[in-house]
This record gives structure tokens, sequence and C-alpha cells, in this order.
């Protein structure tokens, strides 16, 4: 998709579709008006349109062969998410009726600003995603080649949110794709491919041969039993001052997840495909920061792997050692994901020593109940991180909700013949998994992102896709990434 800003009169202008604001209760535009042969205010007073939010006509002519007039609701009410999904409503009924090029009326939406600029193109792109990578006929969702964009628009905030939407697309795709083509080995590889676009990265894959020598033993004791060899992805990209401790973003990147020798039951099993939805966000946000190079240093790290069952799965009562040496008993094969991030967290914490430490996770059926599909849970080992998650997930309309990590929730994980175990002892089993975790960060600025409701499903606002993952948490964190660079 291609973006222009350009200057032009209503009269002399030639467009597939023109694209115009109006808030309630707002004037019509006059000159507009003149170009239609006055049939637009004969339109508004025949369909009694006052601007309510996304109510619109639609009027057809010769030059301007479309014009849309969509309504933006009490301007005091109107803020950058309702025009992000405005804009998702408009690409997707303008890819509809297979038009070409959309020409956008900057001034009526107020794109001079560059919130809502960078929302306007995030809309665009976000609401003209669709997945058909494996229908053997493909219909294209997207018949929409060019967004003009006429009068005053902020440039560097259109191409900024195209970037960050192309980051969320990229986390989306991540999540479709089955877990026969999206193995461990086929995120390493994508992940080395793209630091490879950036001469500020650099990235290392340690293989599952090399995990117990390196003391990966909670990690491994659920990668074992795949025939699929896990990875620990690590990319280094050092856009900030040398020297600068980095913020860590973690992600679990369970490719399937069958529950292991605690097996789930299989109807809905065929969503387990986006148990890696935590590393994508990872990739998503790390896709951004190649286009938009921020100037702060990040590490992304992501622990990769299937949970399957078999002869050398884990079975519940095993004790396994994490990298930072506290002892495990496995109660339950299907409390896999921190497992895994046991390792990956406290080796990051232990050899980048980074500035703060936010992991992504589809971690509890727990949040699930707590908050829907609404919010993502948020726990942490520190207020100011914390808040400025909150802030970020404001800014984007990216819910969060805090839950409490009480000192009581760490005394349900102790183990009685090891020092932690893997669920808790009833009840609570959203904070008891961010507990768990908490023993692996030591003394590090952490938060724990529990995604299992938010990754997938959720239909609202527009700019979500009607079904399939939704890259969620990337334009939350490319928000945090900027306000840390300010």
């Amino acid at each position: 998709m291609q973006f222009i800003i350009k200057k032009s009169e209503y009269k002399s202008l030639k467009a597939d579709l023109l694209v115009v604001g109006m808030f309630k209760d707002g004037k019509q535009n006059k000159s507009l008006d003149i170009v239609f042969n006055k049939s637009l205010s004969k339109a508004l007073k025949i369909e009694q349109f006052n601007g309510s939010y996304k109510k619109n006509i639609t009027l057809y002519g010769e030059s301007i062969k479309r014009l849309q007039l969509v309504g933006l609701g009490q301007k005091k009410d109107f803020n950058p998410d309702k025009l992000r999904a405005l804009f998702a409503d408009v690409v997707r009924t303008a890819n509809s009726s297979k038009v070409k090029t959309i020409t956008i009326d900057a001034d009526s939406f107020n794109l001079s600003n560059d919130q809502y600029a960078q929302a306007c193109s995030e809309g665009l792109l976000l609401g003209s995603y669709g997945f058909n990578n494996y229908k053997s006929k493909k219909d294209s969702n997207n018949s929409t080649e060019k967004i003009c964009f006429l009068g005053e628009s902020s440039k560097s905030a259109i191409h900024k949110g195209f970037k960050i939407a192309e980051g969320v697309n990229f986390a989306r795709d991540l999540g479709n794709h089955p877990a026969n083509i999206l193995t461990p080995e086929y995120m390493a590889n994508l992940a080395v491919e793209l630091s490879s676009k950036c001469n500020l990265m650099k990235s290392k894959i340690i293989d599952v041969k090399d995990f117990v020598k390196m003391g990966f033993g909670s990690f491994y004791s659920v990668a074992k039993a795949s025939v699929l060899p896990a990875k620990m992805i690590l990319v280094e990209y050092n856009g900030g001052k040398k020297g600068d401790k980095p913020l860590a973003l973690v992600g679990k990147g369970l490719t399937f997840d069958t529950g292991g020798i605690s097996l789930k039951p299989p109807a809905r099993m065929d969503e387990m495909k986006f148990d890696m939805c935590g590393s994508g966000t990872v990739l998503g946000v790390m896709n951004a920061v190649v286009e938009l190079k921020p100037k702060l240093n990040i590490v992304f790290a992501i622990g990769a792997t299937e949970n399957m069952p078999g002869g050398n799965a884990s079975r519940p009562g095993d004790i396994v050692t994490a990298y930072n040496g506290k002892t495990i008993e496995v109660l339950n094969t299907d409390a896999e994901g921190r497992l895994v991030l046991a390792d990956v967290l406290s080796y990051v914490a232990d050899k980048y020593k980074p500035e703060a430490m936010i992991d992504f996770a589809t971690l509890t059926g727990a949040v699930l109940v707590a908050l829907g599909n609404r919010a993502t849970g948020l726990m942490g080992n520190n207020e100011d991180l914390i808040n400025e998650i909150k802030e970020s997930g404001a800014t984007t309309n990216e819910k969060v909700w805090e839950l409490p990590l009480w000192p009581e929730y760490s005394k349900d994980i102790k183990g009685k013949y090891a020092d932690i175990q893997n669920i808790g002892k009833a009840g609570a089993g959203t904070i008891t998994a961010g507990a768990f975790l908490k023993e692996f960060v030591g003394d590090t600025p952490w938060c724990h992102l529990d995604i299992a409701g938010t990754a997938w499903g959720p239909k609202e606002p527009s700019y979500q896709p009607k079904v399939g993952a939704t890259g969620v948490a990337v334009r939350l964190i490319y928000d945090l990434i900027e306000k840390r660079c300010n």
C-alpha cells in the first residue's frame, strides 16, 4: 500500500473514492456540495445525517467517482482510537468495492496532528489485514493500492503508523501459520533473517543440544519430547548509547502445546498453535524496530519449542533445575510456558543486566476467567515499569489490568520436595503463574503480560481481524519504547 500527500481543490480533484469526515451537528462542506450539484445537501436532509460516529453517506459522481461522508460523533469525544477503528471500516468497505485509490480529506480528520495521522495509517493497514496463505484459491483482501492524503498531514506520523501496523500484521501472520510450518527452527531462521536487515542488530541461536550443559534444565524438560529441536532465540539491537542497559523483551514461543503427559482435551486443541503469540509480539516489535530504528538498546529473547507427549516427555512429579539454580516440581506438564520462560528470563537477566524486562505469554486460561478478551493481565515487581505499561496501554487502547503479586501468592507455589512447584495450590491461577515467573528475574525491574485472552479471539475494535491472531501489544510496546527514547 502506497501513501501520497498532495494538495488539490475539490473542483479539480479526480478520485476513485474521496473520504470526508464530519463531526456531529457540524456544517456541511459547501464547496463539495457544489461539485456534486447540491446532491450532498439533499442527501444529508433526506437521510437526516447529523455526523453521528461511523454513520455514513455515499454519493456517486464523475471526476470524484465515490464520495463517502463519515460521521465522527461529538468533537469532544473524538480520539485517535476512534479514528483508527473508523479507517479500518473505510478500507474494508473500499476493498469490498474493489477501489484501488482512496483519497482522504486530511483536514476534516485533523491529520496535521501526529497522533491522529498515525492512528489513521494504522487503521488503514490493520483493517486491510487478511490471512489466506494456505487456500488454493486466493481471494485478495486488498484491492486498495494507494492512499492519497489531501491537505495538511503529518508525513512522518503516517509513515510511523504504517510501519508499526506492519509489525502488528507480521505478528498476526506468525500466529496464524499452522504448527507444521511455524516450527521452532522456522521462528529462529526468521529472527536471524529479520536481524540481518538492520546493521544495529546481531542474533544468537542456542540449540536444544546445548541446553543441558548451559543449565537450561527447566526449558529442556518441556523441549525434550519433541522431535523438532527447540531454540533459544536472542537478538541484540544497539540503537542507543554504548553502555546503556537494554530494555529486554521476552516471548513465550510454544509453537504447539498438547499439554504433554497432562494431555489437553481434543476440543479446540487446534488453537494451541496460538501458544506462540508471546513470541509473535516480540518479533512484531522487532519488525517495527528494524524499520523505525529507535534510539534505545533492546534485547529480544524467545524460548521456542513444542510441548509434546511421548516416551521422553516429563512426568507429573518430576523435579528439574532452572538456570538460576532453583529446583522445580513439575506437577502439571500443561503448565509448560512458565518452565520455558524460567530459563529465558533468568538467562537474560544474568547475561544482559537489562534496565527493565517485559515478558509476553499466553500463559493461563485463568486470565480469561478474570478479564475475558477485553484486557491483558499485568503483573510485575516494579511500580514505575507497571505505570509505564499502563500509560502506553491507555495511549494505544491496548487495555491492561494489574493483578497483585503479594507475598502470600508466592507461598502457594512453594514445593513439597523442591524449591517451588509449577502450579499453585488453589485458585488465582494467573497470579500464581506470575509469582512463579517472579522467582527467575532476580532484582531486574520486570513485568509479565498474560495475553491468553487477547492474543486471538477479540473482534473489537473494528481494526481487529475477524478471525485469528491479533498481534496484541506490538503497538503498546512500541509506544513504550518511543517514550523511553524521549
